[in-house]
């Protein structure tokens, strides 16, 4: 049994022109919204790996389901919300007129994240138990068809990698959050 996780490809949406924080919303919404960049090759082992295993999923999100297009287009794909990346808590206030590059301000609100801070977003803690359920389900979808791919997002990879692992699964490499990061896991002896 394998499960393969791969990080969506890059977005369309690149822009980085300093915002306030309360137009980093609309920035985020356009993130979520659009496609991915078109790369001129895309990295051999994640076509190989979405094109050769037996189920293909993805998060509901449009940039994992274009790369999932975009490695293998002749492929039913199945997309879940429990495998989508991880909210940011963005304050609505406008924290005194700060501009600041929208990656600092995902920087800054990611590590506000991991010190507890949710702002009605999905809490660490419950992001932790999400990719527990999500290890789960894929465990169960090995299980039932001997390889899985995933392609997912960065962050959200990493939490159920983690889990993965406490449950005995191992890779011969390391998970990353590059962007068509690819790392398959086997269920240890």
């Amino acid at each position: 049994m394998e499960i393969t996780l791969i990080r969506h490809g890059r977005s369309l949406h690149t822009e980085q022109t300093p915002v306030t924080c309360k137009e980093l919303h609309s920035w985020v919404v356009k993130y979520d919204e659009v496609s991915i960049l078109e790369e001129k090759q895309y990295p051999s082992e994640a076509i190989k790996k979405a094109t050769e295993a037996n189920v293909l999923l993805t998060s509901d999100l449009k940039r994992a389901i274009d790369s999932a297009s975009s490695l293998t287009s002749e492929r039913p794909v199945e997309s879940y919300s429990l495998l989508r990346e991880v909210d940011l808590p963005i304050p609505s206030g406008n924290l005194f007129g700060v501009k600041l590059s929208p990656k600092t301000w995902l920087t800054l609100f990611r590590l506000l994240w991991f010190c507890g801070y949710s702002n009605n977003s999905e809490s660490f803690s419950h992001a932790k138990e999400r990719a527990k359920k999500a290890a789960h389900f894929l465990i169960n979808e090995a299980s039932k068809h001997e390889s899985v791919t995933v392609v997912g997002h960065g962050f959200f990879n990493i939490l159920v990698t983690k889990q993965l692992k406490n449950e005995g699964w191992i890779s011969q490499t390391k998970q990353s959050s590059k962007h068509w990061s690819c790392t398959t896991y086997k269920k240890r002896a």
